[in-house]
């Protein structure tokens, strides 16, 4: 039996369904990431979860425990804002020791856990500043611990890392998932940054319009997309246009010449996608599917060159890695671009 499950949640403002059929099944300890636009339902189904809102219909339950009706305070959840919502006049240690006294824990022992939440975030000197005198990063770390003081079963943020800057985001998601890793926290984690999500999760919830489209790995997310949104949402993708040689057979064709693609296909028109990565610049030994091509654009990035080339009715987006003895290809050079058929996604099969 899972730790955390939600089953048929339903949420509707008015006429307004928000979230229509959402299921998701989470085991103790895992990170889950609820991946999608605005819009599409994932804070508002980490609200119910949290008890902020209450669900038109389904069930929430922690631990086997059905939670759907009781209050906030009665779910052992913590949680961490994007706006961080410390308390401005109290100081960092009286703001991490907030929940434990709450609880009524004695002071000697809030005390102590307090003290174990400041060095577990790397802030062991700072508890006797207020927040104003922190950083955003640090601001963060703080309401991180202040989640974690009263070691609750079920961790919930809601974007945490938006109001920061890039570099300060890429620190913190990796300190946010050692800690809970360290912890064994079942956690859900609300994002639109697909980076976040794919680098820091266990699974991937990909949500659109009130439903989960996917859930996965992030291996099986970014590589087997069960759908065309997540396949677009999901990573850069390359479209092409292709013409159905035979449906039966699996056998399309690109830039005047046969593929086949080992698997049945629609009559007619397909659109195929393509990640930049498994495509590249010239023959390439093991791809069997050469297409010939024009340098749209070049753009240098230090150890990547991000190419646009124009192949096959489409625009073609691929990386090429840096080599100081090799210039990068001119704009209107004609190349030839090489990859395997088994790459080629058939999104409207």
């Amino acid at each position: 039996m899972s730790f955390l499950d939600l089953a048929s949640l339903q949420k509707s403002f008015g006429t307004l369904r928000v979230v229509k059929d959402f299921n998701l099944s989470v085991e103790k300890g895992e990170f889950i990431s609820l991946l999608g636009p605005s819009g599409c339902g994932k804070t508002t189904v980490l609200r119910m979860v949290a008890g902020f809102e209450t669900p038109s219909a389904g069930a929430i339950r922690i631990d086997g425990r059905e939670v759907t009706g009781l209050r906030p305070n009665q779910r052992n959840i913590g949680m961490v804002f994007q706006a961080y919502a410390l308390f401005p006049n109290l100081t960092v240690a009286e703001n991490v020791a907030f929940g434990l006294k709450v609880k009524g824990v004695g002071r000697a022992e809030r005390d102590a856990r307090v003290a174990e939440m400041l060095k577990l975030i790397g802030l062991p000197d700072l508890g006797g500043r207020y927040p104003f005198q922190l950083s955003g990063g640090q601001q963060q770390r703080v309401a991180l611990a202040r989640a974690l003081a009263p070691q609750p079963q079920v961790l919930l943020l809601d974007e945490p890392l938006s109001a920061l800057d890039a570099k300060i985001r890429v620190s913190l998601r990796d300190e946010i998932r050692a800690i809970q890793s360290r912890l064994g926290i079942t956690t859900i984690f609300v994002t639109h940054d697909q980076e976040e999500a794919l680098s820091m999760s266990d699974r991937v919830v990909v949500m659109n319009g009130g439903i989960a489209e996917q859930t996965g790995a992030p291996f099986e997310i970014y590589n087997r997309p069960a759908t065309r949104f997540v396949a677009e949402f999901v990573g850069t993708l390359n479209l092409i246009e292709a013409d159905v040689a035979d449906a039966d057979g699996g056998r399309v064709v690109l830039a005047g010449q046969p593929v086949a693609l080992g698997r049945p296909l629609p009559p007619g028109r397909v659109t195929l996608a393509l990640r930049p990565e498994v495509v590249a610049l010239g023959r390439t030994p093991g791809r069997d599917t050469v297409l010939p091509a024009r340098i749209a654009e070049v753009h240098f990035l230090g150890s990547v060159i991000r190419v646009r080339a124009e192949a096959a009715g489409a625009v073609i987006k691929l990386d090429t890695f840096n080599r100081p003895d090799t210039p990068p290809p001119a704009v209107g050079q004609a190349v030839e671009l090489s990859l395997r058929a088994s790459d080629l996604l058939v999104l409207d099969a």
